[in-house]
């Protein structure tokens, strides 16, 4: 059965079995050959009653379903029993009427504890109703064994749809989600992986167009580079687009060296952290290669230090740099700071590390990740 017909299916399916609850009374009303006066009192209250348990059932599918939730049905509950108690009153034995609905409707509305006792004392004021007017022993325990079935029914059969009508909705909301999830990661991917290349070929095209007329040999040497960051970014943007793409710190500190270094930049590395789980490794590489971006764009370092070292059963990764003062570069805030941070904050958060950035006192700006690492074995 296809998904979306699941609900409308348990909905025919309940209202099908109250309908046939409903016949089944009238039938049985009828056999005790009333007027045409009585038969269609008897009718029209049956018809009421019939029609507050379709509301009892089905009132997370009417329009007002948010009003109806609260005291409304209470109330239509309190009405339901009226509808069970006053035509007894007035048609004696002929009206049998439908405590299973009652008794149903209360395990539907009330409180887990209050709804098996009223439900219990519904069918138990029926079956003492049958003995009082007189009903033989055998009919008194088919029809109280009867209300008893009516009620599990209605209660199981209504909660059934509900629920179906429930995972539908959660399995289009799982569905939606996580079409804006990949969104966010494709953005996220994007945004991380050719920030810095974007970055590097814009830097490397306005050397070269200094360098065209003096020097064309170093020209020609950076339009190369050029076309190596070119591929490398076409590489990155197809990983991406497979979800697949997996990046190496080690790597990311060799490129962003050389990187540095063509813009006049000087940089140290120092890796001590040895090897590192695939995923740590990817988010660490991902910082570098942003932190690279922030010193392109934001400041007018003319000094680098990278570091990764292990500390207590966790890696430490810092970018620093000496071009803070009046660059501007972003810091990290409770917010989560510009896109590429805040897209940081979600990488480091997801391995179960956390980040920071900001000025430090020595007037150096640092960019810093501490991601645990679970013991070996």
């Amino acid at each position: 059965m296809y998904p979306d017909m699941v609900p409308t299916a348990a909905t025919a399916i309940t209202s099908a079995v109250l309908l046939g609850y409903f016949v089944a009374s009238a039938v049985l009303a009828l056999s005790f050959e009333p007027g045409p006066g009585r038969t269609a009192a008897s009718a029209a209250w049956l018809v009421g009653a019939c029609a507050l348990q379709v509301a009892q059932s089905f009132h997370w599918r009417l329009p007002w379903s948010a009003w109806w939730a609260g005291w409304p049905r209470y109330a239509a509950l309190a009405l339901q029993a009226a509808f069970q108690v006053v035509p007894s009153l007035l048609f004696g034995i002929e009206w049998l009427g439908l405590p299973g609905f009652v008794a149903g409707s209360a395990l539907l509305v009330l409180p887990a504890a209050a709804a098996w006792p009223v439900a219990a004392g519904v069918v138990a004021s029926s079956t003492l109703t049958l003995y009082l007017v007189g009903n033989a022993t055998q009919d008194i325990i088919y029809l109280s064994a009867y209300d008893v079935i009516c009620a599990l029914v209605v209660f199981g059969l209504s909660r059934m749809a509900q629920l179906a009508f429930e995972l539908h909705w959660s399995r289009a909301e799982i569905a939606r989600l996580a079409v804006i999830t990949e969104r966010l990661r494709f953005a996220r991917d994007l945004h991380d992986l050719l920030g810095f290349s974007l970055s590097a070929i814009t830097l490397k095209c306005e050397l070269v167009r200094r360098l065209a007329e003096d020097k064309p040999v170093q020209a020609q040497r950076e339009l190369t580079e050029v076309l190596q960051i070119v591929r490398q970014a076409l590489a990155d943007v197809r990983t991406v687009a497979g979800g697949t793409h997996r990046m190496s710190l080690s790597a990311e500190a060799e490129s962003a060296v050389t990187m540095l270094a063509g813009v006049g930049i000087q940089a140290q590395v120092r890796l001590d952290c040895g090897e590192l789980p695939g995923d740590v490794d990817t988010v660490l590489a991902t910082l570098l290669r942003e932190g690279m971006t922030n010193v392109l764009r934001h400041s007018q370092a003319k000094r680098c230090l990278i570091t990764a070292e292990r500390v207590a059963g966790a890696v430490r990764l810092s970018l620093v740099n000496d071009g803070v003062h009046g660059s501007g570069e972003p810091a990290l805030d409770s917010r989560g700071g510009g896109s590429g941070i805040g897209n940081l904050s979600t990488r480091v958060t997801a391995v179960g590390g956390s980040l920071s950035a900001g000025p430090r006192t020595d007037g150096w700006f640092e960019l810093a990740a501490e991601v645990e690492l679970a013991p070996a074995g």
